[in-house]
């Protein structure tokens, strides 16, 4: 067995030690703050910055012209259930085309359950929405944890841990990486911009999407590693080619 060999495996499993200490930390962080939201401690901070979103004369007002409103509108959407599961949907299509099924169900699996998971955790903590300032858009959930912030965050975070998987550039997967946060955050204030969620609703939402997504990271990783799952195409064709030496 090749000297190099060794160095491989030990980076390998630092960098899945790394995703699993920072599934924790998310986890964790959403335990601490779902304690500090039922205490009721959140309560002033929330009205604080949710009113940040708002004009000083007329609190109803969202800041910006009319077609600014239209216009969140219409990005709050990209966290929609409608919206995240039809991209999920033409991702896997691409991953059958692939011949990777079971990367593809793995996804699916991963989505759906985050989709269950979100609904599970309204159903359970059962937060009445803001009433500090009418809503701009229809709600008809309770208000922990943001669904469109968690789900948005789930899904492109993980749809960028996909494609890091099929690319070999680092900054091809910092773009990626980059384009998912900025989705995750633009949708995640546009919920508190229309008035239908507190501001730690949104940071639950993050940090339980967060979670999700790099268990996905970390299971598919290990998977493809393994040899369970489908081998990445940048995950081996990256690696130099061994050559044997020949007496």
């Amino acid at each position: 067995m090749s000297k190099d060999f060794f160095p491989v495996i030990q980076y390998s499993e630092a960098k899945l030690l790394t995703l699993l200490c920072l599934s924790a930390a998310c986890l964790w962080s959403f335990v601490e703050l779902a304690d500090w939201v039922l205490d009721g401690q959140s309560h002033a901070i929330d009205e604080k910055l949710l009113l940040l979103f708002r004009t000083q004369a007329n609190i109803e007002d969202p800041l910006g012209p009319l077609w600014l409103e239209d216009f969140i509108r219409d990005l709050t959407a990209l966290g929609s259930v409608g919206i995240l599961s039809l991209l999920t949907l033409l991702c896997m299509g691409y991953l059958l085309l692939e011949q990777k099924k079971r990367l593809a169900l793995l996804l699916m699996t991963f989505i759906a359950s985050g989709i269950l998971a979100s609904f599970a955790l309204k159903t359970g903590f059962t937060r009445p929405r803001p009433d500090l300032v009418p809503h701009a858009t229809e709600v008809y959930t309770s208000s922990f944890p943001s669904g469109h912030s968690m789900l948005s965050s789930l899904v492109y975070l993980t749809l960028a841990s996909l494609g890091s998987l099929l690319q070999s550039r680092r900054r091809n997967k910092a773009y990626l990486y980059c384009t998912a946060v900025l989705l995750s955050v633009v949708v995640g204030l546009s919920r508190v911009y229309l008035g239908v969620h507190w501001p730690t609703d949104v940071l639950a939402g993050w940090t339980m999407g967060t979670v999700w997504a790099l268990l996905f990271l970390l299971i598919s990783r290990t998977g493809i590693q393994s040899g369970w799952l489908e081998p990445a195409d940048a995950m081996t064709s990256s690696r130099p080619a061994r050559t044997e030496k020949v007496d």
